[in-house]
This record gives structure tokens, sequence and C-alpha cells, in this order.
């Protein structure tokens, strides 16, 4: 199997998790930051180019097969749509982009240069929701009756002192920025919701940021499941919960743990869910955590993907509809 040139664009927290599964796979041809100080140091650790915009990377005749953005959140849609017209692929951190336009000329130039957008809602592979999502495919819950999503998890006022934390432009919310794997395995398991109803504020952040840190929604499927997801950043000292909870004609099961890591409970007519893999820890950024660590799995999908033709674990019409839905959480505020 062939190495494959990578692009790095964003030398942070989320660039290095990413760091380890580029050098497994390929060569890092170059980094990019704003920063030159810490672009040139990562350039000097990994042996590689240093440019501070992916413009100059193209001017200098340099080409890579992937540019991988973890970049702020808000610059996501200028180097992903940049590196597909250049006829490179792109692999987005979460959230993909902050607006739905920009979700659209993604997909429109991906199509347009014949490349790949490849996101990251590495929740999906999590054991335990993988033996859910093969429980509903297989119908074993029988009729839905309802669905409640918790997310309650702590992010201090460290986290905020940057410039693009907590910023209604930059951020784009906490929804966006914690609980975007939530909203995609809302989706993944059961569907866009019909009806929306949601209210959100903030209590605890003071000036530090600029958005809400809470929120409670509420929605209704055609088929008249009712479903709950609650949110915060508000959590004591860490983060505390992550959990799906889904009650069924011939079953209820709740996904727990702090990362959607382990199956709480289950209670089955005739069958129980196997959880066979091992768990990864949680992605650790110092002083706060994430969702798990699955990062390997989405890098194995997509090399497999672009050297043997295999199908990607997502699309990136299914991270636009995340988009969608948290636009319409927020749109429905009261």
């Amino acid at each position: 199997m062939r190495k494959l040139d990578f692009v790095l664009v964003g030398c942070g927290r989320a660039g290095a998790m990413h760091l380890p599964h580029i050098l497994k796979y390929g060569q890092l041809k170059a980094v990019i930051d704003t920063d030159e100080a810490t672009g040139r140091e990562w350039a000097k650790k990994n042996n590689c180019h240093y440019f501070i915009d992916l413009e100059d990377f193209i001017k200098e005749g340099f080409r890579a097969d992937i540019v991988v953005i973890c970049s702020p959140n808000y610059h996501h849609y200028y180097p992903s749509c940049f590196a597909l017209r250049h006829k490179m692929n792109v692999l987005i951190e979460k959230p993909m982009v902050l607006r739905l336009a920009h979700a659209d000329r993604l997909i429109k130039q991906a199509e347009k240069s014949n490349m790949q957008i490849f996101t990251v809602m590495q929740n999906r592979f999590n054991p335990a929701v993988v033996a859910v999502k093969k429980a509903l495919d297989k119908g074993s819950f029988g009729n839905l009756y309802s669905i409640q999503i918790n997310c309650f998890w702590n992010r201090n006022a460290q986290y905020y002192s940057d410039d693009w934390h907590g910023s209604k432009l930059k951020d784009g919310g906490i929804l966006f920025t914690q609980f975007s794997h939530f909203i995609d395995l809302l989706i993944w398991f059961f569907g866009m919701p019909d009806l929306v109803k949601s209210m959100a504020n903030k209590v605890a952040h003071g000036k530090e940021m600029e958005i809400d840190d809470q929120g409670a929604v509420m929605m209704q499927w055609k088929n008249g499941v009712i479903g709950t997801l609650q949110y915060s950043v508000n959590a004591f000292e860490q983060n505390r919960e992550g959990s799906i909870t889904i009650m069924g004609e011939h079953g209820m099961v709740k996904i727990g743990g702090a990362y959607l890591n382990r199956i709480d409970y289950q209670f089955m007519r005739g069958t129980s869910l196997a959880v066979k893999q091992k768990n990864n820890a949680a992605n650790d950024y110092g002083n706060y955590k994430g969702s798990m660590s699955n990062h390997s799995e989405v890098y194995k999908s997509m090399v497999n993907n672009l050297l043997q033709g295999k199908p990607y674990y997502t699309s990136p019409k299914e991270a636009k509809q995340t988009i969608g839905l948290i636009k319409k959480i927020m749109k429905q505020k009261h």
C-alpha cells in the first residue's frame, strides 16, 4: 500500500491528535499555521515545510493527496475550498463548516474537481454505538417510543481564553464545538426530526463567551417518536455524562459514560446487545477531554477509500444534515 502525502492546516490540539495517524499512513509534506513560531517548530520536529497559508504551499509547487483541516471552526471553509479547487482531497475536523451555504459550495466544488471531502464523526465507531445501531437497523426495538440525549460536559474559563472559543462568529456555539457528535448520531440513528422546539441561555460563563452555555430541545418525528436533548458545558468540575437512551416496544437501552463509551443498561426481548470491542480513551486536550479517540478508524476508512475504493463511513451530505439540524435548533430558540 503506497504512502500518501499530507498537509496539516492547524498546529493546535486537534492537529496534534491527527499527527500520529498522518505519520502512520504517509508523509507530512507541510504544516500550515498563522502562528509562525508554532508552525516552524512543528515543521522542524516533523522534518517538513512550513507555510503561513495554503496558497503559499501551492505557489511553491507542492501538492498533496490530502489536506487535513484542524484550524478553528470559522477557518474550515476557505482552506477546504482552496484545496479542492487545486485537486487535493480534504479531511475536515468537526464541524465541517458553520454555514449551510458553505457546505453546499464545498460539496459542489468536490464534485466539480472530482475530489473527496472526508469528515470526522468518530463516535460512530464507539463499540456501544455500533451495537445499538445494528439493533436499530434490525428492528430489535420494535416500534420506537421515545429517546433522550444528555450531554453534561465541563468547559472552564481557561478554555475560553483564546480569541475564538466562545465567539458567536468564530466558534458557532457549543452544539457545533462540543456536541455535534451527538447531533450526528441522533440523525444517524433516527433520521431528521420534523418538529423542533428549543431554549438556551448562558448562566455560568459571564463575559468570557458570547454564546449560550446550556440548552434543551424537544423533537418529534413523523412516526410519533418524541425525543429530548439537554446539553451543557457547566457540569461540575469535569465532563460527567454523554448518553443516549432509547425506549421501544421490545426493549430499552442506555448508551452512557461520559463519552458514549459503554452500555449503562439494556433490557431487550429475546436478545442482548453484544459489545465486543475494547474502548479507546477519550481525546485528552490537557485541561479538558473530548469524545472517544477513534481517529484511527477514521483514517483507516479514508485510506481504504483512496487506495482501494472502499466506501467511506460517512458523507459530506450527512455532515451538512448535522449543520442543518443545529441551525434549526438555534433558530427555534426561545
